[in-house]
């Protein structure tokens, strides 16, 4: 595969007769002579569910290993709408696209890693193998698994917002705060959260408000130091964010009020992309993300999980860290096992 082809699902690719990826043309698949082949060509050594940064560096890991594997993904990705992704070395200003367009390529060079353009919906685990299924009726099987789902941003129901999300609503001064330093910038949240981000951003900018949708909740100590820093709070709700082509101008507050502002800060509460890992058992934080240990493992024996879906230090480089760490960590698991099909 090169740089820059889509895939899709229902052509094959043969890779050293061990994998299955999809490309966009329409070739059909070439029949099957018997089920034992069929069975062979579903079974893998790993499925990794998600194939973003965090699960295509898993499968570098695992490919480069020589194992067996299958990447699943629906091809959507939760920061499409962000124009450059920063704070990644060699990376950095460069689009979310470019950079899984590259890695993706690089990754499908190893011949026992293929790519899928699916949603798995359904997950199950007998004598010790996983068995997924897919939306478009496939069935796979895979000794171990990873998930690297990553999470769903939810919206509130504030015209303009999900418009600027990820462009001038942003999450993290890390990956973007740079790119609107010394702007009219805005902290969309309250009490010890919009306290943190404006500890966080104080230093990028002289004009900071807390925008706090409703009655500020501040401890009193948090109240002086605001002000020792001249951060206003406006508690007024917002209703709409004014923007052009996802670039904030103004919020409007239900006063009938408009604030300019060049960019927001806050966190959004979230969902999972996949129900799958919470029906095999795997366990939540209390934030509501995977539970993991040092290693990436989950709390279900086998199954791994790395990038959004388990920290809330979300960034590219960090997906590609604990991806590569999970893929790492179960090819020793696979590597030191007798376990066979």
């Amino acid at each position: 595969m090169t740089k820059g082809e889509s895939i899709t699902r229902r052509t094959v690719l043969k890779k050293s007769g061990l994998a299955i990826a999809t490309v966009v043309m329409p070739i059909p698949i070439k029949t099957i002579p018997n089920n034992s082949e069929m069975k062979e060509k579903n079974e893998f050594d790993v499925i990794i569910i998600g194939g973003s940064y965090s699960g295509l560096s898993a499968a570098m890991a695992l490919g480069r290993s020589l194992k067996k594997v299958l990447i699943i993904d629906a091809g959507d990705p939760c920061n499409k709408q962000t124009p450059h992704s920063h704070n990644f070395l060699t990376q950095d200003g460069k689009t979310p696209a470019e950079i899984a367009s590259l890695a993706r390529e690089q990754v499908l060079k190893y011949k026992t890693v293929s790519l899928l353009n699916d949603i798995a919906i359904y997950g199950t685990k007998t004598n010790e193998i996983f068995e997924i299924r897919t939306r478009l009726g496939e069935l796979f099987l895979g000794k171990k698994l990873i998930f690297s789902t990553g999470i769903k941003d939810i919206m509130p129901k504030i015209k303009g917002f999900a418009a600027c999300w990820g462009i001038s609503m942003i999450h993290c001064p890390y990956c973007h705060g740079y790119e609107f330093n010394g702007q009219k910038t805005g902290i969309m949240s309250n009490g010890d959260s919009a306290f943190h981000y404006a500890q966080l951003v104080n230093n990028l900018t002289d004009d900071l408000t807390i925008l706090t949708s409703g009655k500020a909740n501040f401890t009193e100590a948090q109240r002086i130091k605001l002000a020792s820093h001249n951060i206003d709070v406006i508690e007024a709700e917002i209703i709409a964010v004014e923007h052009e082509k996802g670039m904030v101008e103004k919020i409007v507050f239900n006063d009938g009020t408009k604030v300019q502002f060049d960019a927001i800060y806050g966190s959004r509460p979230f969902e999972h992309n996949s129900e799958i890992p919470m029906l095999l058992g795997c366990e939540l934080t209390e934030q509501g993300y995977l539970k993991v240990d040092d290693m990436q493992r989950t709390s279900v024996k086998g199954i791994f999980a790395c990038g959004d879906i388990t920290t809330p230090m979300r960034s590219v480089a960090n997906a590609v860290y604990t991806g590569g760490l999970a893929g790492a960590a179960l090819n020793m698991e696979l590597t030191t096992t007798t376990e066979l099909f």
